[in-house]
C-alpha cells in the first residue's frame, strides 16, 4: 500500500492505520528532530507530537500529493517553533550520548569525530543545519527542499553547497584545537 493510499484511509477516519505510518515515518522524522536540536528527549517529545498532528490535521492533506512531503512540512515547523520556545543559544553545545557498548564497538577516534561534526553542526545557523539535516541524513530531494523553501532548485543547491563548505571549515578549525 502506498503512503497516499495509507493517507486516505486515515482521512477517511480508519485510524488503525497510523500504526503503519508510524512505523514507515517514525525512524526518519526521529532522526530529523534528533539532528536538528541535538537532544535525545526532545527528539521523542517531537517525534510522539508530530504523530498526534498528523492525525489532528490529517484533513487537511491533499490528496496526490506526496505524505512525505507533507509530514516534513509539519516537522519543519516544529522545530522552529521549538527553537522559538527554547531561545536556544549556540553555546550550549550538548553532545549526543552514547550507549556503553557502542562506544567500546568504535574506539575514541571515531567517537571523537563525531563529537566535532556535532560540534560543528551545533555551529551552523538553524537553516543552515536544517538544509543539511533534510537533504543530507534525510535524503529528500533538493526539488522537495525548495518547493519547503519556496524557492529554486539552483538555489538550494548553491546553499548546500555553501553550507558543505561551511561545515568543512569549522570541522576542521575544531579538529587543528
Amino acid at each position: 500500500m502506498t503512503d497516499e493510499q495509507l493517507m486516505s484511509l486515515i482521512k477517511a477516519n480508519q485510524l488503525d492505520y497510523m500504526n503503519e505510518l508510524f512505523s514507515r515515518y517514525s525512524k526518519r522524522i526521529y532522526n530529523y528532530f534528533l539532528k536538528s536540536t541535538l537532544e535525545r528527549a526532545d527528539s521523542d517529545d517531537l517525534t510522539q507530537e508530530l504523530f498526534i498532528r498528523v492525525m489532528r490535521y490529517r484533513n487537511s492533506y491533499k490528496e496526490g500529493h506526496s505524505v512525505q512531503f507533507w509530514i516534513f512540512q509539519i516537522a519543519r515547523n516544529m522545530v522552529k517553533d521549538h527553537f522559538r520556545k527554547m531561545r536556544i543559544h549556540k553555546d550550549q553545545f550538548n553532545p549526543v550520548e552514547v550507549m556503553p557498548e557502542v562506544e567500546e564497538e568504535l574506539g575514541n577516534g571515531v567517537l571523537e569525530r563525531e563529537n566535532k561534526l556535532y560540534q560543528a553542526m551545533k555551529s551552523l545557523s538553524d537553516e543552515k543545519r536544517e538544509l543539511l539535516v533534510l537533504s543530507k541524513f534525510q535524503g529528500m530531494k533538493y526539488e522537495q527542499i525548495a518547493a519547503m523553501r519556496d524557492t529554486s532548485v539552483s538555489n538550494i543547491k548553491v546553499q548546500v553547497h555553501r553550507t558543505i563548505k561551511e561545515l568543512r571549515d569549522i570541522y576542521f578549525e575544531l579538529a587543528d584545537d
